[in-house]
């Protein structure tokens, strides 16, 4: 299957845009919550419908958890199976969904569309360090949110881990007046802006559309006269908004006093760029740790001066100038390219350049494979959200199209259906993404550990292989197994998910130790208890320095006698953005069904194809966020 190309740096151009934007962050005509066109809504002539059905099954697969049954899908969309069998298989081509069966299950790929806008965005490369050190500080969660219309938006997550611990993910979407952020965000609306707010809390009185909190039906505690009013009549949660509204703006700072969910309680502060709200920082804790006006009386001090540092953060890297006439390339990375290998939210550096033509020629051979399966437009409206990125937030028609290398009839009207979606906002003969990109697939695929990443490709190794195959990590001086696939043969290898071994009696544990300084090593394998391994190998510690030594040279390790005489298994590093090992995937076999020459011959290369895989998925959906190793 052809490599399926993704933009890069695009060239300067101007053009009209297709209607003006509506006010507000999301632009477009959108309903609030999901991001449904609104009701009666009028679609523009040059949308382009499959790019709308793609989106619709996209929103239902992350409203569904990131998992649904193509019936389901089917149901929930309203489109016809066979739409929805097309669609699906479209976005497979793409990576962005696995068919699993009857069901479809959200990819760690289609984060680059996510990626996209964060990197464009700017603030979590710049921020994100501020609120993960607040949150060390502080010792509570510290999150950092955008305005979505009528809505916030969380960028990043900084979480403490215990018993009653937040569980939002980058990407959730929280209505604006159940929230700390959202009443400062709203101290700046317009009228405009509080009208479309109270169309959608009228539409939707219990707020639906926004799958991530609890529905708005309980009423609030302790007013004198809601016992005796009908049910209908009573006050709720986001009754008082526009006067919390006002007072957050004369205080410079937000509460939230249980209006999410019992217990909740969150302080906020906006950060602040050219005089206007660019996120807001929210620290959130219990009500078994804080009140809300103990959480208010003992972090709000440390909040301001935090805050005052992100703001000078943004001043020392001001938004980049729109450039006259921009390097015009014309080259695209493939897929994984455009994410890069730096650190987190770093310049899309790497990736192999393809010819202008390479999208092209991707669709074509997509098409030809799948036939009617295929939908080309679908496809190249997705790619069109890739176009933007770091030093990219903002974009000509032109730019898009170059950057793509689609033809500026069809990227024009990809954009207009963008940007009648919510996706795309336009201003200035520009277009620019919004929040609602994070809508597609991002708070599932955020909480995703490497695990789960590499299970797909894990599968599918042992099924060409017939040879059971397994993920590690290094935990001292032993290996954790954290993943495994195992044949279903009348012998096979046994060790369950969660066993530990010494390190350097596996092949696994060779290449994890193989990635640490020499002298740190020596010192863990030095440290291993002996026996605790079937058949660990005496430590000879001249022998274990020029083996870690030839792992290092050769990229692989290849045990004999692994666990027990007679098992044969070969293991390579899986490697983060940073260029760090960070996990190990093994083939383990009895010796009988293959030579030490073949496992190098035969096994090896495959093996690390496998790697390569899992680590492209590590690297997109590790861009913004740390991802769990187990």
């Amino acid at each position: 299957m052809p490599s399926r190309p993704t933009s890069s740096s695009p060239a300067s151009s101007h053009v009209t845009p297709s209607h003006p934007a509506s006010a507000g962050t999301g632009g477009g005509s959108a309903a609030p919550g999901s991001g449904r066109t609104a009701a009666g809504a009028g679609v523009p002539e040059e949308a382009v419908t499959p790019l709308i059905r793609g989106l619709a099954v996209l929103r239902r697969l992350t409203e569904a958890d990131g998992a649904a049954s193509l019936s389901g899908l089917e149901r929930a969309t309203g489109l016809a199976r066979s739409t929805v069998d097309r669609i699906t298989a479209t976005l497979a081509r793409m990576g962005y969904v696995r068919l699993d069966g009857r069901d479809a299950v959200l990819a760690p790929r289609l984060m680059e569309l996510g990626n996209a806008y964060l990197a464009a965005l700017r603030l979590p490369r710049l921020l994100d360090p501020h609120a993960d050190a607040l949150a060390d500080e502080l010792d509570e969660s510290v999150s950092i949110a955008v305005c979505d219309r009528d809505g916030i938006r969380f960028i990043h997550q900084a979480t403490r881990r215990r018993a009653m611990s937040l569980h939002f993910s980058i990407g959730d979407l929280l209505p604006a007046e159940r929230t700390a952020p959202g009443a400062l965000f709203a101290s700046e609306w317009n009228e405009e802006e509080w009208r479309r707010w109270r169309e959608r809390r009228a539409a939707d009185p219990e707020d639906r559309g926004f799958p991530a909190v609890p529905a708005r039906s309980r009423p609030y505690e302790g007013g004198p006269d809601s016992a005796v009013l009908p049910a209908a009549q009573r006050p709720t949660v986001g009754d008082d908004f526009e006067q919390r509204a006002a007072e957050a703006g004369e205080a410079g700072w937000a509460s939230d006093d249980q209006l999410i969910e019992p217990g909740l309680v969150a302080v906020s502060m906006p950060v602040r760029e050219a005089g206007r709200i660019a996120c807001v920082v929210n620290v959130v804790s219990h009500t078994s740790r804080h009140s809300a006006a103990g959480l208010r009386d003992a972090l709000l001090p440390r909040l301001r001066t935090a805050v005052a540092e992100m703001e000078r953060a943004l001043d020392r890297e001001p938004a980049p100038e729109r450039e006259a006439e921009p390097a015009r390339n014309g080259t695209r990375a493939e897929p994984g390219g455009a994410e890069g290998t730096g650190g987190t939210g770093g310049p899309e550096t790497t990736g192999k350049a393809v010819a202008p033509s390479g999208l092209a020629d991707w669709t074509g051979a997509s098409k030809q494979e799948l036939g009617r399966d295929f939908v080309e437009s679908l496809a190249r409206g997705l790619t069109v959200i890739t176009a933007f990125g770091e030093g990219r937030a903002e974009l000509t028609l032109t730019e898009v199209a170059r950057a793509t290398g689609l033809a500026r009839a069809t990227a024009r009207r990809a954009l207009i259906t963008l940007d009648h979606l919510g996706y795309v906002t336009t201003h200035d003969r520009v277009f620019r993404l919004t929040p609602r990109v994070l809508g597609l697939g991002f708070p599932p695929l955020s909480r995703v550990s490497l695990p789960a990443i590499a299970a797909p490709h894990m599968t599918e190794l042992s099924q060409r292989l017939r040879d059971s195959v397994s993920l590690a990590v290094l935990t001292g001086t032993a290996i954790q197994y954290t993943g495994r696939v195992s044949t279903r043969s009348i012998m096979s290898v046994d060790v369950a998910v969660g066993t530990r071994l010494p390190a350097y009696a596996t092949s696994l544990g060779r290449v994890l130790l193989a990635d640490l300084p020499e002298d740190r090593a020596a010192e863990l394998v030095a440290d291993s208890a002996p026996g605790d391994a079937p058949r660990q190998p005496v430590l000879d510690p001249e022998r274990s320095r020029a083996d870690l030594e030839r792992v290092r040279k050769d990229g692989y390790a290849l045990v004999e006698g692994e666990l027990e005489q007679g098992l044969r298994s070969i293991a390579v590093p899986v490697r983060d953005r940073a260029g760090r090992v960070v996990a190990a995937v093994n083939v383990a076999m009895h010796s009988s069904r293959r030579t030490a020459e073949a496992c190098v011959g035969d096994v090896l290369p495959e093996l690390r194809a496998t790697a390569t895989g899992i680590e492209a998925d590590l690297h997109i959906a590790g861009r913004f966020r740390q991802v769990r190793p187990s």
